[in-house]
């Protein structure tokens, strides 16, 4: 029997993820009625403190993606009120959330990346600031909202970078681009579950791709040899323990094998991975013989403060 029973679940929130954190919460509010919880859900907004002060819950499923639900904001406020709440902390969370925060910590620890370095999107707009192919991508969204991959040939980089109604963040990674394979880990706890390779017809990626039923192919376990399979399982693990991260993570990489000697090199790390019925983590828990129900109890029964 779990010590918590009324659970509040964050989910839909502010940020540019609104629509998949409020599918992940549906996913999540179901599941949690079916393990014998007593879910209620929270859709936080101008006042999230009173809205969690009147549900009264034993604990929170934080399902909120983005800004303002995993880079460290709600983390602090279900700190000060002491709930206990499920994923990473107020530390992990926002490190986690900044790309180039996460990739100084994972340079620190000797994990893969390649060069990046973060300014004004103005400044992005105006010029090539890195040889061609390269990556822009906001520093602090998820989902791959306002990515834009600049290929070889192209004279300039995307006017949108410069619009007057850009309406996400003005601090723009710019990175190599990086060849080859999309891969991804999950970690649950202090377990890579397995390596998933994801792959789409679209141009890369992106949001479409990610939540579009049929935007993209989940292979699993990826087609790569054993050693790629256990050094990018060994590397997720080491990334979420690296930023403090408590709960379910998800680690991505590009794995690129187009030269003679391949490589793996890490992206980012999901602190709030998604819940949707197309979402990566559960399809990788059901892999290993763990339900989205099982999924959803166990980080419930994980749910702590201080983290």
């Amino acid at each position: 029997m779990s010590q918590y029973h009324r659970i509040a679940v964050l989910m839909g929130g502010r940020s540019a993820e609104r629509e998949v954190s409020l599918s992940s919460g549906r996913g999540v509010m179901k599941a949690l009625k079916e393990e014998g919880f007593d879910p209620v859900m929270v859709d936080p907004g101008d006042n999230p403190g009173q809205q969690l002060f009147e549900a009264k819950p034993d604990a929170v499923f934080n399902a909120l993606h983005g800004r303002f639900g995993e880079d460290g904001t709600v983390q602090g406020l279900l700190e000060l009120m002491r709930l206990p709440y499920t994923h990473s902390g107020v530390l992990a969370s926002a490190l986690a959330m900044h790309k180039e925060r996460t990739k100084d910590i994972y340079r620190a620890a000797g994990l893969p990346v390649v060069r990046s370095f973060v300014v004004d999107r103005r400044e992005a707009a105006s010029r090539h600031l890195m040889e061609p192919p390269y990556v822009v991508k906001p520093v602090n969204e998820g989902s791959s909202v306002g990515v834009f991959i600049i290929r070889k040939g192209d004279n300039r980089p995307p006017a949108a970078l410069g619009a007057e109604d850009w309406n996400l963040s003005s601090e723009m990674m710019v990175e190599e681009y990086v060849p080859g394979r999309e891969l991804t880990v999950s970690v649950m706890g202090n377990r890579p579950l397995c390596v998933t390779e994801i792959t789409t017809d679209l141009e890369f990626y992106d949001y479409e791709a990610k939540y579009a039923p049929g935007g993209s192919k989940h292979v699993l376990p990826a087609k790569i040899p054993a050693n790629v399979t256990e050094e990018a399982l060994a590397l997720a693990l080491k990334a979420h323990q690296v930023l403090g991260c408590q709960g379910l993570t998800r680690t991505d990489f590009r794995y690129d094998d187009t030269g003679a000697k391949s490589r793996l090199i890490l992206i980012e790390t999901n602190t709030q991975p998604g819940m949707t019925p197309t979402s990566l983590s559960p399809e990788q828990a059901a892999y290993v013989g763990i339900s989205y129900a099982k999924l959803c109890r166990w980080m419930v029964e994980d749910a702590s403060c201080d983290r």
